[in-house]
């Protein structure tokens, strides 16, 4: 390794041996990092965007059946990410500290628990979907179709599960590029089978040349099958290139054991476990806000469930900051090297406040254009625009809560900001809501009031334990 190279694997082989970082070094080697995770959030945004148009298309209905159950697929899939970062965690450190042969082991060992915990939580979510709609207090119009497509995205569980187990363990081992690129894969077959599945057979005049474009015509089942095909498709590569391809962790470089052992087990259950509650119990708050939202009516169920897609253009790059974050910070703990861990924390949240504030600005300006690009029904427009620029304020401190919490995640300190977590959405969010809503009658606008305070309170309290450094001393 040659001192001062600044490539992306260059400098990661400045961490795991022990060499010198200038400040310029680390902010490249973060935004080396950051870039290909956050344009793969980005094009998970404008897949969102072209779903949520194609459906929002249909009617207001179709746009709220969907939005219905939004929630509730944020708390599977959050369940799901939490399980998988267990393991991919204790990657990071074991090839922060060169051990990759034992980090090829819990590949192994996460494989076989990931397809048991897969199998189980599917068969739950297609056990409850005719009934969930209902308990969410959905009226008639859209119960069918929210619970069929709660059905499908159920039945792909364990393709979605491998594919985040594969992705994260991937981007723990310092590549960004190829998780990213194929999560791009993701959205484009999505947009694609979306507009077979979603339309039916019509003709479509480009330039005065008219031509017939074969569709499926099935609504809301249509975007829920598309979405389902690209998972499965994207997560066999994903998986093939992990087995096979990886430099650090594919699987034929020697031979091991699948089952787990009681000592990766603990140490997954030791990282999940929190992560794990904490997604319920905020997914559960998610899903409490729905059932607040749902007697307001279809325009407001459609305009929060809009609202809050368009304002993931804003937040969704953080995440991909936070990824970066997590794997740097988890390497440079396995190297033994805690005040280079400390120092890619700051510059991981510097960024991430810095790109979700000009993001901020970006959404108060453009609030009414980026609801037209998803609905043509003018009363959802309005109303979503009103309140994503009540958002558009708290978007540097929603960066500095998610940023953080991928620091936290990194050095495997997990349990106190769940509790953190927790707290911010029951104590302020909930309780702003349900008065701003219920007892002032604000309607959805008082809901988003409480959302904007409680990401400044959230954001407030994760930058002071950041601060204060207790994170890094609890790493596993």
């Amino acid at each position: 390794m040659v001192a001062g190279s600044n490539s992306k694997d260059g400098l990661l082989a400045m961490i795991r041996d022990g060499e010198h970082m200038s400040l310029r070094q680390q902010f490249l080697l973060t935004a080396q990092l950051s870039m290909p995770a956050i344009m793969a959030q980005l094009s998970s945004i404008v897949m969102q965007y072209i779903d949520a148009s194609m459906v929002g298309s249909l009617g207001a209905n179709e746009a709220a059946s969907i939005g219905l159950v939004s929630t509730t697929l944020w708390l599977f899939g959050g369940i799901s990410g939490a399980f998988c970062t267990g393991f991919s965690v204790q990657v990071a450190h074991l090839i922060g500290a060169k051990k990759n042969v034992e980090a090829r082991n819990i590949v192994r060992q996460s494989m076989t628990a990931c397809l048991v915990f897969g199998l189980f939580l599917s068969l739950f979510g297609i056990g409850i979907s005719s009934y969930l709609p209902i308990w969410l207090g959905g009226n008639e119009e859209i119960i069918m179709s929210s619970s069929t497509y709660f059905l499908i995205f159920s039945s792909c569980l364990p393709f979605l599960i491998f594919n985040i187990l594969a992705s994260g363990m991937i981007r723990c081992s310092g590549n960004m590029r190829i998780p990213s690129l194929l999560n791009i894969l993701m959205c484009v077959l999505d947009v694609i089978f979306n507009f077979l599945l979603i339309f039916p057979t019509r003709s479509v005049t480009v330039c005065d040349y008219a031509f017939t474009v074969h569709g499926a015509g099935l609504g809301v089942t249509g975007a829920a099958l598309g979405t389902a095909i690209a998972v499965v498709i994207v997560c066999m590569f994903m998986m093939h290139y992990l087995v096979f391809r990886s430099r650090e962790l594919k699987l034929t470089l020697d031979s091991g054991s699948f089952i787990p052992t009681k000592e990766c087990l603990h140490k997954a259950v030791k990282i999940s476990l929190p992560m794990g509650i904490q997604q319920f119990v905020m997914s559960s708050a998610h899903i409490l806000t729905t059932v607040i939202v749902a007697p307001l009516g279809n325009v407001s169920i459609a305009a929060n469930s809009l609202a809050i897609t368009a304002e993931s253009l804003c937040y969704m790059p953080g995440y991909g900051i936070a990824d970066a974050a997590t794997t740097l910070v988890g390497q440079s703990l396995g190297a033994g090297r805690r005040y280079l861990a400390r120092h890619f924390a700051y510059i991981s949240v510097f960024l991430g406040m810095s790109l979700m504030g000009c993001m901020g600005v970006l959404m108060f300006i453009a609030s009414e254009g980026m609801m037209s690009m998803m609905t043509n029904v003018q009363t959802v427009i309005d109303l979503g625009s009103s309140v994503l620029r009540i958002e558009a304020f708290a978007e540097p401190f929603f960066a500095a809560a998610i940023v953080t919490y991928g620091v936290f995640v990194g050095a495997g300190d997990t349990k106190t900001p769940c509790w953190m977590n927790i707290m911010s959405m029951w104590g302020v969010r909930l309780t702003l809501a349900w008065l701003l809503v219920n007892v002032f009658g604000i309607g959805l606008m008082g809901m988003w009031i409480a959302m904007a305070t409680e990401l400044c309170f959230r954001g407030t309290i994760f930058l002071l334990r950041m601060w204060r450094g207790g994170w890094i001393k609890n790493n596993i």
